[in-house]
């Protein structure tokens, strides 16, 4: 077979070929993309050409009307006009896509726009005016014409136009109401649509939008004629969640709003709880007044304002006093434990678990005994008996330690006995009256602690703490006044002020004396704005001087910080005031202050003066107090405490020693009893710093965000690290963050945060920030004399717990289901408030994230929120398939 010959063309050398080559290349690429390009309109020519007959016989029809439209004879127009609306209207009731008219009407816009402006004024001009206000929405543009039209048309009913007209032009109110007010020009014209659009949304489920609009256009006040029991819940919740971001004093507008509602369809605990958000006392004796007959609604607003501790104002409530004083708080407490069955009490060695590791062959040591009593306090607090101070043989364990370290381990009893005043006062009393100084110093603090948070009308504290308050001893001075700190935090009451004041101007004692002082003061005050109190604040700090920088002074500028946490406004003139106090002690004050006034409110610009003040690029002490006044603001929202991780991160990279010190402790302050896996691992990473504070605060702040939860993941890191630090002053903080860790046996919690994470505890937020004030200077205060600041977390400490009642007050075990909680506001319909949920009966342990719902409907809640107490009254209209029902039947 004969071979074909193959000839290979071979390029000349010379580069005159391959310019020709290059050009050939571009040639043949231009000449493909322009038969891509000539495809792709081809293709597109034809989808438009294609359309079906159908749509070719509307889109022919609406040409033809809009030629109609603009005929002189006025009957003719008008019908061409009325046949234009009805196609409209077919198609824009719902809007799923853009409809078919408006799209093929697109064109023909600006043909209808100049009719209108050549048309005479009439029933034509106005109709016509209808329709360009609905087509306006398809033909984007800034100016508005949708509203323009709908003005100047024939005011007749928006919802014929359907949702989203409406949805529309409620924009285009918004925008153009903002810019009427601006020139001072009339907004009636708007605020007649926004009084037709309103109805028509809460109608049809669009309530957020409603409460927007009226929002917008300032009248969020007529929100309250549209109320009814299908929707009320729904508009509650956006306006309590929009008030987050909204600038006082608008923000107590709008939850004043949420009472009313709330009262006008008598759901009193949800109107109390927002009452108590506004902390207003006239509202919420008010509430109270409202209910004083309704004995079961009366009593669940009495565990309500026991759990926030505090008290209606001018209302006689004799009747529900056990509640309201927390009397019955330590009963409840040992109720959850019988049903835990961990009652029996645990050793430190049961928490430490070193017979697992090495550390075990350590001797006994005096500061390791401390840590053992401090321990022994966190873990059995609320449970009345422990093994090592209240055992019915006597222990002699606190002759274990050593000068201070009897105080504080003889003031962990008072932890032990928490709430119980019946059953504490003699385990303490043998004490009382020990010849060793430090012993019965250490029974004062602990009778102080006992009784915090729960009132009496014995008044056991003030009645054994008063006569030691002009001892010649300063310890024991300091004893008792920080006890009645404790026992009194948050009453505001006046007799305690004419007591302690006095010692402010004591001026043989030293700042240690002063700073508890006014630590003490500002717990039992806190959040009063109490002026006169404020002015001999300050006075002290002028008359001390230099001593007002002293480290122990931090505790006087907090107690002042602390008359106005959560105040915000109220606290410039006292910023004003402390401009006149040079030097470091009076910008350590103002620094106090200013975060305290904004505690949780989550201010961006005080964050950012904070952050400002940081990044001043000096060496200042005082950086570290700003650390955590951020960490302070931004600890209620979710939001902010993301971005403060985003912060602390940069912060840790390019800030100075005394900034590195204060963000573990102000990641504690995040997310206290919450623990959360980023902020653990940060935790963990700085637990091995080289600086030994860095690393003792991180420790610290380890048992902090994981107190009474067990967290299996932190006690794992707390073992190892007491493995790591076996010889080291850091295991006594080792020590203290596994006796937080079980806080209680893991049923207590210290995160301020309650009612479903909606309200502050102010006297909880106070006993944090002593217990990390303290810390700034861990050296100093914490690691040596006065590790007794440890016991003011007891202020923040209550059960975490859901426990139901019956209208008797009788525990009444009940299904329930506990999940993750689900954010639901401006969601339509029912939504589910919960995910990932378990079946449990209570009395049950709930976690910062988790939210409870009854499992049938057996039972009717007397609150919205299950948290804390709930009393269940029988449902009448129980469904009978129900397993309790059926029981029944």
């Amino acid at each position: 077979m004969p071979q074909k010959e193959v000839t290979i063309p071979v390029p000349a050398k010379g580069g005159s070929n391959k310019e020709e080559d290059k050009k050939d290349k571009k040639d043949t690429e231009e000449k493909n993309n322009n038969t891509k390009d000539n495809k792709k309109d081809k293709k597109k020519d034809k989808k438009e050409e294609t359309l079906s007959p159908e749509d070719e016989k509307l889109k022919n029809d609406l040409e033809l009307l809009v030629e109609r439209s603009r005929d002189e004879k006025e009957e003719i127009a008008l019908a061409a006009l009325d046949a234009l609306k009805t196609e409209i209207r077919s198609s824009t009731s719902s809007m799923t896509s853009v409809p078919k008219p408006l799209k093929f009407l697109r064109n023909h816009y600006q043909t209808l726009v100049d009719i209108y402006k050549n048309s005479k004024e009439g029933k034509a001009k106005t109709s016509l005016a209808d329709i360009l206000s609905v087509l306006a929405m398809a033909n984007g543009n800034d100016e508005r014409d949708t509203l323009k039209y709908k003005l100047l048309g024939s005011g007749e009913a928006i919802a014929s136009w359907g949702h989203e007209y409406v949805k529309h032009l409620a924009t285009e109110i918004g925008v153009e109401y903002d810019i009427k007010k601006e020139e001072n020009q009339s907004v009636e014209d708007l605020l007649k649509l926004v009084d037709e659009i309103v109805p028509f949304q809460m109608t049809h489920n669009a309530e957020p939008e409603a409460c927007d609009l009226l929002l917008e256009v300032e009248q969020i006040s007529k929100i309250f004629q549209f109320i009814d029991e299908n929707n009320y819940s729904r508009v509650c919740l956006y306006l309590f969640k929009c008030s987050y971001y909204v600038p006082g004093p608008d923000d107590i507008n709008i939850l004043k709003i949420c009472v009313e509602i709330y009262i006008k369809m008598k759901q009193y605990p949800d109107a109390l709880r927002v009452a108590m958000k506004i902390s207003d006392p006239e509202l919420i004796t008010e509430i109270f007044k409202l209910v004083e007959n309704n004995k079961s609604i009366l009593q669940q607003l009495g565990f309500l304002v026991a759990r926030q501790k505090i008290v209606p104002d001018n209302f006689n409530y004799d009747s529900i006093s056990d509640i309201i004083n927390n009397s019955k708080l330590s009963e409840y407490f040992m109720n959850l434990a019988t049903d835990l069955d961990i009652r029996e009490p645990k050793l430190p060695e049961d928490i430490f678990q070193s017979h697992l590791d090495s550390t075990s062959a350590i001797a006994d040591s005096a500061r390791m005994n401390l840590a053992s009593s401090f321990v022994n306090a966190f873990v059995n607090a609320g449970f009345g008996k422990d093994k090592l101070m209240t055992a019915e043989e006597d222990t002699k364990w606190w002759f274990k330690n050593r000068e201070l370290g009897i105080l504080s381990t003889v003031a962990s009893t008072g932890m032990v006995v928490l709430w119980d005043i019946d059953g504490g006062l003699t385990k303490i009393d043998k004490f009382l009256y020990s010849q060793e100084k430090h012993c019965s110093n250490g029974a004062l603090m602990a009778i102080g602690m006992l009784t915090s948070g729960v009132r009496s009308e014995m008044d056991p504290a003030l009645s054994l703490l008063a006569e030691h308050i002009n001892s010649s001893n300063t310890g024991t001075r300091i004893s008792a006044i920080f006890g009645l700190g404790l026992a009194y935090a948050g009453t505001q009451r006046q007799d305690l002020m004419s007591l302690l004041s006095p010692c402010l101007d004591d001026d043989k004692e030293k700042m240690e004396f002063i700073g508890i002082v006014g630590l003490a003061l500002g717990l039992i005050f806190i959040g009063s704005c109490d002026p006169e109190l404020s002015t001999l604040f300050v006075q002290t700090l002028i008359q001390r001087g230099t001593a007002a920088s002293e480290s122990h002074a931090r505790f006087l500028h907090l107690g002042l910080g602390l008359l106005y946490l959560g105040k915000q406004d109220a606290a410039e003139l006292a910023l004003e005031t402390l401009k006149a106090i040079e030097g470091k002690g009076g910008e350590y004050a103002r620094l106090t202050v200013e975060a305290c006034a904004y505690a949780g409110t989550g201010n961006v610009l005080k964050v950012q003066n904070m952050l400002h003040f940081c990044s001043d690029g000096q060496e200042n002490p005082h950086h570290g107090l700003a650390v955590l006044s951020i960490a302070l603001i931004a600890m209620g929202e979710e939001l902010g405490s993301d971005m403060c991780l985003r912060m602390f991160d940069h912060l840790l990279q390019k800030g100075n020693v005394h900034i590195k010190r204060a963000i573990p402790l102000a990641l504690g302050l995040l997310s206290p009893s919450n623990p959360r896996i980023a902020i653990m691992d940060i935790l963990s990473k700085l637990s091995h710093d080289n600086d030994p504070e860095v690393a003792q605060g991180a420790i610290l702040s380890l048992g902090l965000i994981g107190a009474g939860t067990n967290n299996a993941r932190i006690g794992g890191m707390l073992r190892a690290l007491a493995v790591f630090y076996g010889k080291d002053v850091h295991l006594f903080f080792v020590r203290i963050a596994q006796g937080l860790l079980h806080l209680g046996k893991g049923t207590m919690t210290i995160n301020p945060y309650h009612s479903d994470r909606t309200l502050m505890s102010p006297v909880a937020v106070g006993g944090l920030l002593a217990l990390l004030h303290a810390g700034l200077d861990i050296k100093n205060i914490l690691s040596t004399q006065s590790h007794y600041l440890f016991f003011s977390i007891v202020c923040s400490m209550y059960p975490r717990m859901l426990m139901t009642l019956d209208e008797d007050l009788k525990p009444l075990p009940v299904s329930v289901r506990v999940g993750q909680s689900v954010d639901i506001v401006g969601l339509a319909g029912k939504p589910k408030t919960i995910t990932g949920f378990q079946t449990h009966t209570t009395p049950v342990l709930l976690g910062y994230n988790e939210r409870a719902e009854l499992a049938t409907d057996d039972y009717i809640p007397l609150t919205n929120i299950l948290e804390g107490i709930v009393i269940l009254k029988p449902n009448p209209n129980a469904s009978v398939t129900s397993p309790l029902a059926s029981k029944k039947n």
